[in-house]
This record gives structure tokens, sequence and C-alpha cells, in this order.
């Protein structure tokens, strides 16, 4: 009866350290591989201190990449600096607290075309004589899902025209609106 004992206690031992294993295996895989699948995400851009600028722009999952879609205003005519930024903070007046372009495999600035850019890197709005300008691509580089997600990022909009040279921002000066990229209502 003891050995029977024995044998029924370490069975139970074993049952309970297989079912920790698998467990702890289970939780590792949730927390490595990422639960989202974001189809569209949205900012909604509000002025600094710096500008009137004001608007939204979508980013909508498509086969080919990352559709970008966006209507602002509050703008002088001309070009503006147009990327996202590291962070989703717009709290500083002037934007800074949304940091640096996004940028997480550490390429050089360039333009939303470039073969290796910031992933941040959207080019320049161009506004007309009213201030108002808008955008529309697909860019192959911007992810919604993943370790390079841009979902929590922030958008800035800048004063002046992204060369498309300058290391590391482009040169195009103080931010005129900040939003932060966050999920989109799919049904609107």
């Amino acid at each position: 009866m003891q050995s029977l004992k024995k044998y029924f206690f370490s069975f139970l031992l074993l049952f309970f350290a297989m079912g920790c294993a698998q467990q702890e295996m289970e939780q590792e895989k949730t927390t490595t591989e990422p639960a989202t699948d974001f189809s569209k995400a949205v900012a909604v851009v509000h002025p600094t201190e710096n500008g009137d600028a004001t608007g939204h722009v979508t980013f909508t999952k498509v086969d080919e990449g990352v559709s970008v879609q966006g209507e602002f205003e509050g703008l002088e005519e001309g070009k503006h600096g147009f990327h996202i930024h590291q962070y989703g903070d717009c709290r500083a007046a002037d934007g800074t607290s949304a940091g640096g372009h996004y940028n997480p495999a550490d390429n050089p600035h360039a333009g939303p075309d470039a073969e290796s850019r910031h992933v941040g890197d959207m080019g320049n709005l161009e506004a007309d004589a009213d201030g108002n300008a808008s955008i529309d691509y697909v860019d192959n580089t911007i992810t919604l899902n993943g370790p390079e997600s841009i979902m929590g990022r922030g958008i800035i909009i800048h004063a002046g025209e992204d060369d498309l040279e300058s290391q590391p921002t482009g040169a195009a000066g103080a931010r005129l609106g900040c939003g932060v990229i966050g999920v989109a209502n799919t049904n609107m």
C-alpha cells in the first residue's frame, strides 16, 4: 500500500510539473507573438503653440502595403514636412514630446520612395493658397502590426519643407501640428 501511495504521489507530481511547463510555454508564446491584426489606424492632428495645423490621416492595410490618406488645413502655402515620430505624445506645447522620426532600423533620413529610410519618412504635404493640403499614396515600409508597427506613434506636420536629405530630420523646422496614431473605427 505504501508503494502504491508513492507511485500515485510521483504520478501526481509529474502530471503537475507537465501542466506547469505547458502553461509556461503558452504564456511565453503569447508574449513573443503579436496578438494584434489591425487593418486601419487614424490620427487626428491638433495645432501646437507654433501653428494652426489641423486635420486627420488614416492608415489602411492594403495588398501593396499601407494606404495613407489625409486632409489638413491651417497651413501656409507651400511644402511642409510630414512624419511619423517615435512617441504618441503631444503634451509639449511645441510638439517636441513626440521625439524624433520613428526609425526602428536606424536608417538614414530620406524620402518616402527611398529603399532605405526612416519608417516615419512620409515626405511633404503641399498646401494650397487657402492653407489646405491632402495626401494619398501607398507606403510599403509602414506597418500596422508587428514589432515595427506605427500604432501609438505620433504624427507631426512641420513648418518648412523636408529636403529629404539633411540628417536626421530633413531640416523641416518647427512643429505646427501633432497627433497620435490609434485604432480606427472600421465602420466609418
